[in-house]
């Protein structure tokens, strides 16, 4: 095990045990990750800060079903990206408002990451302008497998989805953002 490792396992130790200076160094060690996992979700700054400090409170609440099966961040981040998806759901059923901004984050600085600086290219940019101009369920399916790295498998049990709609969601998603990126939208 890395010392990394070791540290984490130590301080969720403590944080079983009530400790909250544990509980406040696991948040500042996962914080911007979890946000901008959210946010990559969610498309909204506000409802990712929302959704981050939920899956936060969810996970210090239910720490107890934290087996070590996976490391405490893979843990956090599959509460936190279910939230998301359980968000957009909520949000969904209430408000049918199309998504008028393309790429909102361009001008806006997020905490974590400096998205002008992580972009350095234009290509990048185009990707995601296009991916972020996919209808929401193409967006979502498309940021879990290609940018959060989800398999199938995986997807297929967070969206509550069988295993051939998965598969044709994605190629779909895929063609659509391809089609989008060439201008044959």
């Amino acid at each position: 095990m890395t010392p990394t490792i070791t540290y984490t396992e130590e301080l969720v130790a403590r944080c079983r045990k009530g400790d909250q200076r544990a509980q406040l160094e696991i948040y500042n060690k996962y914080y911007k990750a979890m946000y901008n996992t959210a946010l990559r979700i969610v498309n909204d700054t506000a409802e990712a800060e929302d959704v981050m400090q939920e899956a936060f409170i969810k996970a210090f609440s239910k720490l107890d079903s934290f087996q070590g099966k996976s490391t405490f961040g893979a843990w956090l981040k599959k509460i936190t990206v279910n939230l998301s998806i359980n968000s957009i759901n909520k949000h969904s059923r209430y408000q049918n408002v199309p998504y008028e901004d393309a790429f909102k984050y361009e001008t806006e600085e997020h905490e974590g990451i400096d998205i002008r600086e992580t972009e350095a290219t234009t290509k990048v940019q185009k990707v995601l302008r296009a991916l972020n101009g996919l209808k929401e369920s193409y967006r979502v399916i498309l940021t879990l497998h290609l940018i959060e790295g989800y398999d199938y498998d995986e997807i297929c049990e967070i969206l509550g989805i069988t295993a051939a709609n998965c598969r044709t969601s994605i190629s779909r998603a895929k063609e659509s953002l391809r089609k989008k990126l060439t201008g044959h939208d």
